[in-house]
């Protein structure tokens, strides 16, 4: 069965001030879909056809470029329109409060680290917070569309949240301003979500 766009969990003017409507509709309609529709043709016909996601990027030939950069995008984009949500932001609570803290320190040493990725990664890329089983927690940064489920990529973990900076994910409203983007995203959190994640992975 072909892989489809999901439908986002909010309106597309539902993220502002932080996420303008413009930028979602966007991101969604035409980066998203075009990842999803060229991944589903890369695929087809071959033995990947049928298979998860996850299963396909976990047992990825790094060579095959199609698959690569559209399966990692598709995956992207699916996880990230869900660790975002217009009441989202402050912190987590619970096992995973508990896991940052055992893992970075604190939940600001953890954020440093992450908008550090975030900020340091040069040209289009993700940071992630990846999650090990043990629930031992990392940050990694990847770029294009690379992801740590591919082999080889960096961490060793199953992303829990992730953080797009290619620049067509903030340009129209922060332009070069990527640190300020980054720092809007901690508003937008759906720390529920990752800690939902979280506690499948771990």
């Amino acid at each position: 069965m072909a892989f489809e766009l999901p439908k986002l969990p909010y309106a597309y003017d539902a993220l502002e001030p932080h996420i303008d409507a413009k930028t979602m509709e966007i991101h969604h309609t035409k980066h998203h879909n075009a990842y999803t529709t060229n991944l589903n043709n890369a695929i087809a016909g071959t033995d990947l056809e049928g298979k998860t996601i996850e299963n396909i990027l976990l047992n990825l030939d790094l060579t095959n470029a199609a698959v690569r950069n559209n399966g990692g995008g598709f995956y992207n984009h699916n996880l990230f329109w869900t660790i975002l949500s217009p009441k989202g932001g402050g912190e987590p609570t619970g096992e995973l409060e508990e896991a940052i803290d055992k893992s970075f320190g604190s939940f600001e040493e953890f954020k440093a680290k992450f908008v550090k990725a975030a900020t340091t990664q040069f040209g289009s890329g993700w940071a992630w917070l990846t999650v090990q089983k043990g629930g031992k927690l990392e940050v990694v940064g990847t770029p294009n569309q690379d992801n740590p489920l591919m082999p080889e990529i960096g961490g060793e973990g199953t992303p829990i949240l992730g953080l797009d900076v290619w620049e067509h994910a903030y340009y129209l409203n922060y332009q070069n301003r990527r640190p300020d983007y980054i720092e809007s995203f901690f508003n937008l959190v759906n720390w529920e979500e990752v800690a939902r994640r979280f506690a499948i992975e771990k």
